[in-house]
């Protein structure tokens, strides 16, 4: 975790300092609450979040969970996921040797990491890891919470950043990526996850998809060190099958999420194939999620240079 004498406001830049379980800039103008040992450095102006979503009371849900529902969770969490990564151990693998070359702890700033992330585990419980996760809620890993678009660090404070399915779920992703590259340091590295062929998740903050190329051209400011699909197409076509069967299912929920966890039983295979088809040429092209890892650069890639970056099967040379 980053000291406080890196953090800095997220409206204005200015440096902050604790006053009475809050962070304050030096004029006292802002003031942002720590919540359960978890600073909340939000720009409401700036941001979909607020403050009060963090320091009114909750209140308590209307009814207890029956019986019943708590059985069907318990149930889900058994069967078998239509979701499947094989494309991230290697990506993230390969970050973690750039880091770990380095004399000194390397510093790594998540953004979204309120959870662990499919995959992370290596490298953010590594012990030569220094690991900030932030979300927008805190969750059982978050130890700052902040907006992506806002990054309330000083300039070039971290070795790298993790973005792991988070740019989907964001307004202006060329903003956050801007941000990105801010907060790292000369040389700096980038891994980043974003859906392409994926159903709507997380309702109305699911905003963007991108193939290879638009994440190219997202990342610009970043020379690529390794790229390609992390979920493949075996994984988006189980989802296209599962969101066929909910919207069959019709407008009752309780159909809705019986058809989510019962056909997954019939299609989880096809998640699992995709071990065999992640490096072809046509798993870019069809790939439910496609991986990042970059280095900082000074000035970004030209648009010549990005749409010349293409692999994907149109790229192949034909065999007719």
């Amino acid at each position: 975790m980053v000291g406080d004498d890196e953090l800095r406001c997220p409206a204005t830049g200015a440096p902050l300092q604790r006053a009475r379980a809050a962070l304050v800039t030096p004029d006292g103008t802002r003031r942002y609450p720590v919540v359960r040992g978890v600073p909340v450095l939000i720009a409401e102006e700036r941001s979909l979040f607020r403050l009060a979503a963090f320091t009114e009371p909750v209140p308590a849900p209307a009814r207890e969970p029956s019986r019943a529902g708590a059985l069907a969770r318990r149930i889900a969490a058994r069967l078998p996921s239509d979701s499947a990564n094989p494309g991230t151990g290697r990506l993230v693998a390969r970050l973690l040797e750039l880091l770990t070359g380095a004399a000194e702890r390397q510093r790594v700033l998540v953004v979204g990491g309120g959870t662990l992330g499919a995959g992370m585990a290596p490298l953010l419980d590594h012990p030569a890891i220094d690991a900030t996760e932030t979300d927008v809620w805190i969750g059982p890993r978050t130890r700052l919470v902040c907006d992506g678009h806002d990054l309330p660090f000083a300039d070039g404070t971290f070795d790298a950043v993790v973005c792991q399915a988070v740019l989907e779920h964001v307004i202006d992703p060329p903003r956050v990526i801007g941000e990105i590259h801010r907060v790292l340091r000369p040389g700096g590295l980038l891994y980043a996850e974003i859906p392409f062929m994926q159903q709507v998740h997380e309702g109305a903050h699911d905003l963007t998809r991108y193939t290879y190329v638009g994440l190219r051209r997202l990342a610009r400011d970043f020379d690529e060190i390794a790229a390609g699909a992390v979920c493949g197409p075996g994984m988006a076509l189980a989802w296209s099958v599962r969101a066929y069967a909910v919207t069959l299912a019709g407008s009752r929920a309780l159909a809705r999420r019986v058809v989510a966890h019962i056909v997954p039983l019939a299609t989880f295979w096809l998640a699992r194939l995709d071990r065999r088809l992640i490096d072809r040429p046509g798993a870019l092209d069809a790939a439910s999620s496609i991986g990042f890892l970059g280095r900082r650069r000074e000035r970004p890639l030209t648009d010549e240079a990005i749409v010349a970056a293409y692999r994907g099967i149109s790229a192949s040379p034909s065999r007719w």
